[in-house]
């Protein structure tokens, strides 16, 4: 079906699904909101630094048909691997909704048309909150991760986020939908434009899920970097600048 092409190509990228492998200083805490119930794995060391959140990517939404899984927890561990590797003291990854725990509320909207559906975008903000409590916030967003930063800032500008991080990430839906020749995402809430916090973009050469050209053309007057060789879930030794 053309309108699931340009998810199955999102989501064949590679990996193993199921349950992360987690440095021992990481602990599992799942986060409860009004819609869904958020997995999260988190250290937290120093109660006034910032809290770096990796958000995840859109995860394994569709099979190799084309067609809506019924568990879209991701199979690439690029992200889980990237925020792992993040030696500061308070470090968050956090899953997206339905993503390793199926919620009574989850449908298989909010992995498909509605990914970025107001409930979705509500539920993150609120285990944001609860994650960061007082400390200043990092986001970083990769893949269709960085649409649900994006939102949150946008939506939620009393959350005290000091600086934006996106990794192959999607920023306007519409555009990228309209660049694969694909349906819209017609349950979902967009970025008419990016928020107005200290932010870097990275991109790489040969991503063919976010290509280049689309994140050049989203973040004009923005940090963008290109990074040399990357591929959509493979980054190399990529070192995030987190300073703000």
């Amino acid at each position: 079906m053309k309108s699931y092409k340009i998810f199955l190509i999102s989501v064949c990228v590679c990996g193993c699904a199921g349950t992360p492998h987690v440095p021992t200083d990481y602990e599992y805490t799942p986060i409860s909101t009004n819609s869904f119930d958020i997995a999260v794995w988190q250290k937290k060391n120093d109660t006034s630094s910032p809290v770096h959140i990796y958000i995840e990517g859109d995860g394994h939404a569709f099979n190799g048909r084309g067609m809506p899984t019924a568990d879209p927890s991701p199979k690439s561990t690029f992200l889980r691997d990237l925020a792992f590797s993040d030696v500061s003291p308070n470090v968050v990854y956090m899953a997206r909704p339905c993503q390793f725990i199926m919620s009574p509320q989850c449908e298989q909207t909010y992995w498909t048309d509605g990914r970025f559906n107001r409930a979705v975008i509500d539920s993150m903000a609120s285990a944001i909150k609860q994650l960061a409590g007082q400390n200043p916030i990092i986001l970083i967003g990769y893949s269709g991760g960085a649409m649900v930063s994006g939102l949150v800032i946008e939506q939620y500008p009393e959350l005290n986020v000091k600086k934006w991080i996106t990794v192959a990430g999607v920023l306007n839906h519409a555009d990228w939908t309209e660049y694969f020749g694909d349906s819209s995402l017609s349950k979902s809430m967009n970025l008419e434009a990016l928020p107005d916090v200290a932010q870097v973009h990275y991109a790489g050469t040969k991503d063919k899920i976010v290509p280049p050209e689309l994140t050049n053309k989203w973040t004009v007057g923005k940090n963008m970097i290109l990074v040399n060789e990357a591929t959509h879930d493979d980054f190399g030794n990529l070192k995030l600048d987190f300073t703000y």
